[in-house]
């Protein structure tokens, strides 16, 4: 019996919590542990292969959303797996051993829905590369190989330098970033030294309609437009953005409140395809998983959003039908003394 990507995308999609390698041969007849394993270690599984099943599926328009963020895929208690380091994770808000995704999503500004377009693995020893240098690549191919029609770019402070805002200049799109509150700017035109962020002071009409800042290392006369965003309470977000005709902080606030989306993929990712529960030591395997799962993921997404459910109520409806049928036809009878 041949096995392929579709039979490991089926497994990862049917399973409802046990997504090993053992787990699956012993549920599919003909096919053992070690042929999975073999088929794992000599594929060569893609992000191309990801946007070549999710582009048909896409609702784009000329003023959609790219948003970027990385999560780490949870291996601490697998220290021989080649493809993970210990990097800091924002769920965890710790260092944790694991394997960082950079994800990028569209997202339709119209409609909220959304879509992962592409990805990489963060994996600096294999290819040299930073999470920087993966968002500028993914931003490349965007525009000259996929062509998405799109404006703005979401970002979260950890991508808010230099090299990537120069980049989205140069693709003549729009973006908003938080920066860290320790970051050095200038309000003053050059009058008063640089200053952190959250030593700036603000009046009614900067708090209203944002104020024009420089951030040290930036040319010049590059100048950005920075808000002071209440996220709360306790929690203040400071945005900057390229674009200078905006002046409206609630603009602002509900254009960043877009860039949650990912993190809601991020969860519904972890939670239902068994992305991170792959134990295997080869790296090529890990990617082959990792690549998968988001398929899966994308395959869910799409019957959530053609049956108007949502993506948990997709999965957990095919354990809603084997509890049915052991109500009805129980395989292990419950007997009482």
């Amino acid at each position: 019996m041949s096995f392929t990507k579709l039979d490991y995308c089926q497994y990862l999609l049917s399973s409802p919590i046990n997504y090993t390698l053992t787990n699956l041969a012993e549920h599919l007849e003909g096919v053992s542990h070690d042929r999975v394993n073999r088929y794992l270690r000599q594929e060569k599984l893609t992000p191309r292969l990801l946007w070549e099943n999710v582009k048909d599926q896409m609702q784009p328009c000329e003023d959609g959303f790219i948003v970027f963020d990385d999560t780490v895929l949870d291996k601490r208690y697998a220290h021989a797996i080649e493809m993970s380091r210990r990097q800091y994770s924002g769920c965890e808000h710790r260092v944790i051993r694991g394997i960082g995704l950079v994800s990028c999503l569209y997202v339709n500004a119209h409609t909220g829905q959304f879509w992962v377009i592409d990805y990489r693995l963060y994996d600096p020893a294999e290819d040299g590369k930073t999470k920087l240098d993966h968002v500028v690549e993914m931003l490349t191919h965007l525009v000259e190989m996929k062509q998405l029609p799109f404006e703005t770019v979401l970002m979260d402070s950890w991508y808010a330098a230099q090299k990537v805002m120069e980049h989205i200049d140069h693709l003549g799109k729009i973006y908003y970033c938080p920066l860290k509150v320790n970051r050095l700017v200038d309000d003053t035109g050059g009058v008063e030294k640089y200053k952190r962020i959250d030593q700036l002071e603000w009046n009614g009409l900067e708090q209203r309609h944002g104020k024009l800042i420089k951030v040290r290392g930036f040319p010049k006369d590059k100048k950005v437009k920075l808000f002071r965003v209440i996220v709360s309470t306790d929690k203040t977000d400071y945005v900057v953005t390229n674009n200078l005709s905006q002046a409206s902080t609630h603009v602002v606030q509900q254009v960043c409140d877009v860039r949650w989306k990912l993190e809601e993929f991020h969860r519904e990712l972890k939670q239902l395809t068994g992305v991170e529960a792959c134990q295997c030591r080869k790296a090529r395997i890990q990617r082959n998983h990792i690549a998968c799962a988001l398929l899966v993921w994308v395959r869910l997404k799409t019957i959530a959003y053609q049956t108007h459910q949502t993506i948990y109520r997709v999965k957990h409806r095919m354990l809603s039908s084997y509890l049915i049928e052991q109500l009805k036809r129980p395989s292990i009878l419950m007997v009482l003394a």
